[in-house]
């Protein structure tokens, strides 16, 4: 026999796997193919998931349901606003202008803050305000006087 599972010599109905086994392989590739954030989705929402699912992710990933105190803090818009401005105003001390291509992304250093968006592992978090000056343009209307003065004094152009 080239490979797979036959029956043993004893009185017990066991099995032994004859030739080289892919399972180690498949189970290695199915935890490099699992991102981080895949198998914390899962484990932060694991209420949801159906018995069969959990019963993979505790024997297959080894994982387990996430505790009370490693669920992510919901930020709120004024926590989002001020880590946008935050973003703003360190783009703007570097160049001098508020004129960002859409395509820009800004590294914020968060500082032991909570974990946000597109967080890293060094602490870092990334902020598309390229992206997101460009929508409050096309919102401007929407602003409170408070966050369009906010912008304002850094140049932004409306």
């Amino acid at each position: 026999m080239q490979g797979g599972i036959a029956a043993s010599g004893s009185s017990r109905p066991t099995f032994r796997v004859v030739g080289p086994c892919p399972w180690p392989r498949v189970r290695q590739s199915s935890r490099a193919k699992t991102s981080d954030g895949g198998v914390n989705a899962q484990r932060h929402g694991w209420e949801r998931l159906a018995p069969a699912q959990q019963w993979l992710l505790e024997n297959i990933l080894s994982s387990e349901p996430a505790g009370e105190d490693e669920r992510p803090v919901k930020q709120t818009q004024d926590t989002t606003w001020s880590l946008n401005l935050r973003a703003a105003q360190q783009y703007h001390t570097r160049e001098r202008h508020l004129r960002v291509p859409r395509e820009h992304v800004e590294r914020l250093e968060t500082g032991g803050a909570p974990a946000g968006r597109q967080d890293h592992a060094d602490g870092a978090e990334m902020d598309k305000l390229g992206t997101r000056l460009d929508n409050t343009r096309k919102r401007a209307d929407k602003l409170t006087g408070q966050r369009r003065a906010d912008l304002d004094r850094l140049g932004m152009r409306w």
